[in-house]
């Protein structure tokens, strides 16, 4: 019992260091699991209403999931950090988030496992998803130039700063006087037009609008960080493996499935985000998509536990095998 209290404390902290603020799901999440109408089972995924997670929606407008017998309730949070605890109290069965937040979970002995992958980078650079961005009339041009920036990003400590000190690293600048400042993707360009900060790093939809309202991209910091880098992906705690196997199999398969859908028809998910974001129809089009693959990039965790290392986000790099399915 003091090893649970222990574990849901250190939850607690995680919540409120990494995410920024966050929505926490329903109390009554802790009904996930119980037989649903038509036979199906009930299962609550926590996620966050941002493209990346657009598959799931499609899964389950597509019956991928009623396939396997399940019938999804999906829960909105603001932050992958947020969902964290969520699954570990067992308030939910599965999450969405980025992997540096698992990485630093794991870190302090939370039991989570990645069971699928959920987004990644182009790999293109210029041509990602997220991306550094300045105004038009900025003096700076490249990463190297943000040395001694204030630079905003969504979350302290986490994926994003994480990523712009690499793709400053890579452009032969240095990253430790950056001066990174936290602030919600919604905010993040007025303050940009106003000078509160001398840059952001955006993912779409806001990325999209900053090029529309003539604001210029100097650094594609996923690509810079490693080719291809996966970002995101889908977990569960050790427990719901332990005692719900077949559960998490059958929303495993369904959420492969539902990857692979998502990645053969971007037109279909450009439809889908109108659904469950506040996306303007007319902008959807000129979005650019992450990546959905279909397995884990080992490597990418690799260099994200390197980089949480080494810009001090955790103490020790957890074992990525006991992370990883």
């Amino acid at each position: 019992m003091t090893k649970i209290r222990a574990v849901l404390a250190a939850a607690s902290v995680l919540f409120l260091t990494a995410c920024g603020g966050g929505q926490t799901p329903s109390p009554d999440a802790s009904d996930a699991g119980r037989p649903a109408s038509a036979g199906l089972t009930s299962v609550k995924v926590s996620v966050i209403p941002i493209v990346d997670v657009a598959p799931v929606y499609l899964g389950a407008q597509e019956g991928f999931f009623a396939e396997e017998g399940l019938k999804l309730e999906l829960v909105s949070a603001q932050g992958g950090a947020a969902i964290v605890p969520a699954v570990v109290s067992g308030q939910v069965e599965f999450g969405f988030s980025n992997f540096t937040s698992l990485i630093i979970a794991r870190s302090k002995g939370l039991p989570l496992k990645v069971v699928t992958p959920g987004a990644g980078s182009t790999g293109a650079q210029g041509k990602d998803f997220g991306g550094v961005v300045v105004k038009a009339d900025s003096p700076l041009k490249s990463a190297a130039d943000l040395a001694g920036k204030r630079v905003a990003v969504n979350t302290l400590n986490n994926i994003n700063d994480t990523t712009v000190r690499a793709s400053i690293r890579a452009a032969g600048g240095d990253p430790k006087n950056v001066e990174f400042v936290e602030l919600p993707f919604p905010d993040m360009l007025a303050a940009l037009d106003k000078g509160s900060v001398d840059a952001v790093q955006v993912v779409e939809p806001f990325l999209a609008t900053a090029q529309k309202n003539g604001d210029r991209v100097i650094a594609s910091n996923y690509v810079d960080t490693a080719p291809e880098l996966a970002i995101a992906g889908y977990f569960t705690s050790e427990q719901t493996i332990a005692s719900k196997p077949d559960l998490v199999k059958r929303f495993t398969s369904a959420m492969l499935k539902s990857l692979k859908y998502a990645s053969d028809n971007p037109d279909a998910v450009r439809k889908v985000l109108l659904t469950y974001t506040k996306i303007d129809s007319a902008m959807a089009g000129s979005l650019t998509l992450p990546t959905y693959p279909s397995e884990i990039n080992r490597g990418s965790l690799e260099t994200l536990s390197k980089l949480a290392l080494q810009d001090g986000l955790i103490q020790t790099a957890p074992d990525l095998g006991g992370l990883l399915p």
